[in-house]
C-alpha cells in the first residue's frame, strides 16, 4: 500500500473511531500498513481527539458549539469551506502534532528524543541553549503525513484546508516557551541554559480561537471554481494562497445560521442548550451567552431547578482514606426555549389560515 493511501486510510479510521458509534476500532485501519507508521497510530488518535476536545472547550458558549457530527473530517470537507470548518483543521492538525512532538520527547518512540541541535550555542546574551527541547520538527513532519494526506484534490477546498492544517502547526510552534535554568557562583545566575518547551495545548486553542476570530475570506472567482480541473485555474487560485500569512485562517463559505436546526449539516439550533447567567466569576462572552443563544435566535430563556447530589464534609481518615458525606443541592440552571404563543396569537393564526 502506497504511503499516501495508508494515511488517508489512518485519519479516516480515526475519525470514525472516535466520534462513530461504529464497532470498528483504529487498530482495523491500521494492520495493514507499514509497521514504522503503527509506531505513531496511538499518538495520532489521541492527538486529534484533544484537538476535538479543545474545540467544543473554546466553542462551548457559541451558537456552533463544535458538535461532533460536523466533524469527521473524511466528510467535512465535501460539506463545507466555512470560518468554522478553518478552525477544525487547525485545531486538528495542531492536537496531532502536539501530541507527537510531547511523545517523542518523553521518549515513547524509538530514535526520537530531546532536539538538542542548537545546544552549546548562544542564544541571547547571558544565556546559551542546552537542556532538553521539544522536538518539534519530529512532530511536525509525521503530522504533515497523516493528516495533510487526506487532501487528495487540489482544488481551491483542498489547498484552503491545507492551509489551515498548516496554521495548526505554526500555532504549536508560535506558543512554545523559553524556560530557563541559571547557572553560576552562590546562584548569581551569570549564565543561563535555555530551552523550548510545548505550551499547554490550552493556550495553543486560545491562540487559534484569535484567529478564528480574524479569519479571512477568499473571495474567489466562481468561473475559477468552477474549472478547478485546469492546470491554468489551479495555479491561478494556488499564487492567491501564497500571498496570505501562512498563520492566518482563511474560509471560502458564510457560515450557515446555527440558530436553526439543519440535520443535514449536522446542526441542532440553539433551543434546548444551556446558557450562563447570574453565576459568579463569569467572563463577558459567558455573561453574555443567554443572549447570544436565545434571545439573539428568537428564543426565551427557561429557569430550570435540578437536584444534584455531590460529595461533601469530606474528611481524612488514617491511613489512607477519605470519607466524604453526600449532600443534596438544588441549582438552577438556564436553557434556551420557544417563546410562549398568547391564545389571542393562536386565533388570528387559525383565522389567517381559514382565509386561504
Amino acid at each position: 500500500m502506497k504511503r499516501e493511501n495508508f494515511a488517508i486510510f489512518t485519519m479516516v479510521g480515526i475519525y470514525c473511531a472516535i466520534f462513530s458509534t461504529s464497532a470498528w476500532s483504529v487498530n482495523n485501519f491500521l494492520m495493514t500498513g507499514p509497521k514504522a507508521y503503527l509506531t505513531y497510530s496511538t499518538s495520532v488518535a489521541i492527538g486529534a481527539h484533544s484537538g476535538i476536545e479543545e474545540c467544543k472547550h473554546q466553542f462551548a458558549w457559541e451558537r456552533w458549539n463544535c458538535p461532533e457530527t460536523a466533524l469527521q473530517l473524511s466528510n467535512l470537507r465535501f460539506r463545507s469551506a466555512t470560518r468554522e470548518t478553518s478552525f477544525v483543521h487547525a485545531i486538528s492538525s495542531a492536537g496531532v502534532m502536539y501530541t507527537l512532538t510531547r511523545n517523542c520527547s518523553l521518549g515513547d518512540f524509538e530514535n526520537c528524543g530531546c532536539d538538542s541541535s542548537r545546544n552549546g550555542r548562544t542564544g541571547g546574551t547571558g544565556w546559551v541553549w542546552g537542556g532538553c527541547s521539544e522536538n518539534v520538527e519530529f512532530g511536525e513532519k509525521i503530522s504533515k503525513v497523516f493528516v495533510d494526506s487526506l487532501e487528495t484534490g487540489q482544488d481551491a477546498r483542498a489547498l484552503m484546508n491545507l492551509h489551515n492544517n498548516e496554521a495548526g502547526r505554526l500555532a504549536v510552534k508560535g506558543t512554545m516557551k523559553r524556560n530557563c535554568k541559571c547557572h553560576g557562583v552562590s546562584g548569581s545566575c551569570s549564565v543561563q541554559t535555555c530551552w523550548l518547551q510545548l505550551a499547554e495545548f490550552r493556550d495553543v486553542g486560545n491562540y487559534l480561537k484569535i484567529k478564528y476570530d480574524q479569519a479571512q475570506k477568499l473571495e474567489l472567482d466562481k468561473r475559477r471554481l468552477r474549472a478547478g480541473n485546469s492546470a491554468v485555474s489551479r495555479g491561478a487560485t494556488a499564487e492567491t494562497f501564497i500571498t496570505l500569512l501562512p498563520t492566518d485562517l482563511v474560509f471560502l463559505e458564510d457560515s450557515p445560521d446555527y440558530c436553526i436546526r439543519n440535520t443535514s449539516l449536522g446542526l441542532y439550533g440553539t433551543e434546548g442548550r444551556e446558557c450562563l447567567q447570574g453565576a459568579k466569576n463569569l467572563s463577558q462572552w459567558e455573561r453574555r451567552s443567554c443572549r447570544r443563544l436565545c434571545k439573539d435566535c428568537g428564543l426565551r430563556t427557561e429557569e430550570k431547578r435540578a437536584e444534584i447530589i455531590t460529595s461533601c464534609n469530606c474528611k481524612f481518615q488514617w491511613c489512607c482514606k477519605v470519607k466524604c458525606d453526600q449532600c443534596k443541592e438544588v441549582v438552577t440552571k438556564h436553557y434556551c426555549s420557544r417563546r410562549e404563543t398568547s391564545p389571542s396569537n393562536n386565533t388570528r393564526r387559525r383565522n389567517r389560515g381559514h382565509r386561504r
